[in-house]
């Protein structure tokens, strides 16, 4: 068995494939950027308002833990 029996992937959809990873990493760092930058501080997006009113919408449907909550949870676990 040789080595080029071993691998069976060509070079080109190995670049192929980590060029897709940094550009899918760079769209996600973006949108975290511009989420922070705007919707979080309660200021409308320029140029995309629709942007921002679905990054807010989103961030109203996740589940939020309060500051107390965390403390409960934790003595519940520690009396089972």
């Amino acid at each position: 068995m040789g080595e080029e029996e071993l691998d069976t992937y060509s070079e080109e959809s190995k670049v192929l494939f980590v060029v897709s990873a940094v550009l899918l990493s760079l769209v996600v760092a973006g949108l975290v950027v511009v989420y922070v930058a705007y919707p979080h501080r309660g200021e409308k997006v320029p140029y995309a308002p629709w942007l921002g009113e679905a990054m807010g919408k989103a961030v109203d449907a996740t589940p939020v833990i309060e500051d107390g909550e965390l403390d409960l949870q934790r003595e519940a676990q520690r009396s089972r």
